[in-house]
């Protein structure tokens, strides 16, 4: 009897992870109250960023025990904060249970841009990114998810004295830690709330989410999401890719592409392709002649990424000689391309490096 007492007991909902439609049937059925009840707490959520019910001063008390009785709040608290001189900010973030994650805020003139982590580590196990290294323990619920976005803001506001608007932000980046389409539903989940009108009301055209390549989630996030897509390609060939990216030794580069030509884009959007150049492996002219081959009839754009250095995994970043006649080969060939900015790299900041280290060793 003792244990089926014990089994019978349920657990306080995450109320930050529920889309608008599922925090109203938990409102109407689990507690009784008005729909429109779902909206005003969704605002405080994902509006606001409170991760208290005590913040939610237009509910009554008597509803706000309630809620604390029935629900938690996911939320995410911050860990470390590492500045770099080019104006990048890390933010360490540690979960309910002590896993740690990061994000990266990336501060221009004309944007202010935040990449998210979907995941605690990664099971992709990429040879050059130092994610890649710590494995994976856990995915990110939409909550925590979202909360990484929530947190940023807050700080945002508050470092650059903003009081115009609850959400500085411009523009999202699913390139943190993690497989995004490894953690497929709680990653749709959390689009479909950071882009509600009564949420964070981001613009699809404003996010943007990055795979290595597993083809048939490619599909589904097609067709399940309106937000934009980009490929961590970095390689030209199967040999090379295989040998750098394991999941090409399920999915190759054809099947990749292809996937890519099938892929619903909306009037005027490509796809982004990442190619991160590491020197000898897949930087030579040859390789920049396959890359015009294989994107020749795909809307594509591609952003060439000097390597970040990591110690300990063997690979060199290509010299910026090197990379400009790398971009202007696939010019040449009516490829767009761009040698992307690297940011925060002496804070362990940039494209390849986060892993919950203080400081480049």
């Amino acid at each position: 009897m003792q244990t089926l007492l014990v089994s019978c007991v349920t657990s306080p909902v995450d109320i930050a992870s529920l889309p608008l439609e599922a925090l109203t049937a938990f409102l109407t059925e689990k507690l009784g109250e008005k729909p429109f009840r779902a909206k005003q707490i969704f605002r405080w959520l994902h509006q606001r960023g409170a991760t208290r019910f005590e913040e939610m001063t237009d509910l009554s008390k008597d509803l706000r025990a309630r809620l604390a009785a029935a629900a938690h709040i996911g939320v995410v608290e911050k860990d470390l904060e590492q500045r770099s001189a080019d104006g990048t900010i890390k933010y360490r973030f540690k979960t309910h249970d002590g896993k740690l994650v990061e994000s990266v805020y990336m501060p221009s003139p004309d944007r202010k841009t935040l990449c998210v982590s979907t995941q605690v580590g990664c099971a992709m196990a990429c040879s050059f990114c130092a994610t890649g290294t710590l494995g994976l323990k856990r995915n990110l619920t939409p909550s925590e998810i979202v909360a990484q976005i929530h947190q940023v803001n807050r700080e945002v506001r508050a470092n650059e004295n903003i009081t115009s608007t609850l959400r500085p932000l411009t523009n999202l980046v699913f390139m943190g830690m993690g497989e995004p389409l490894h953690n497929f539903e709680n990653l749709k989940t959390a689009l479909s709330i950071l882009q509600h009108e009564d949420g964070p009301n981001f613009s699809s055209r404003h996010i943007t989410v990055s795979t290595v390549g597993l083809v048939p989630m490619i599909e589904r996030f097609g067709q399940e999401t309106n937000v934009k897509l980009a490929i961590s390609l970095n390689a030209s060939d199967d040999e090379t890719r295989s040998k750098i990216m394991p999941v090409n030794r399920k999915w190759n580069i054809e099947a990749l592409l292809d996937a890519c030509r099938k892929f619903p884009l909306k009037q005027g959007r490509r796809i982004t392709f990442e190619y991160v150049l590491m020197e000898g492996v897949n930087d030579s002219d040859a390789d920049a002649a396959r890359l015009v081959k294989l994107l020749q009839d795909i809307p594509a754009k591609v952003n060439l990424i000097q390597y970040n250095n990591n110690p300990g995994l063997g690979f060199h970043s290509t010299q910026d000689s090197r990379a400009e006649v790398f971009r202007e080969a696939l010019a040449k060939g009516h490829v767009a391309a761009f040698i992307r900015q690297n940011r925060g790299r002496d804070i362990a900041a940039a494209c390849g490096q986060l892993a919950n280290v203080e400081s480049p060793s």
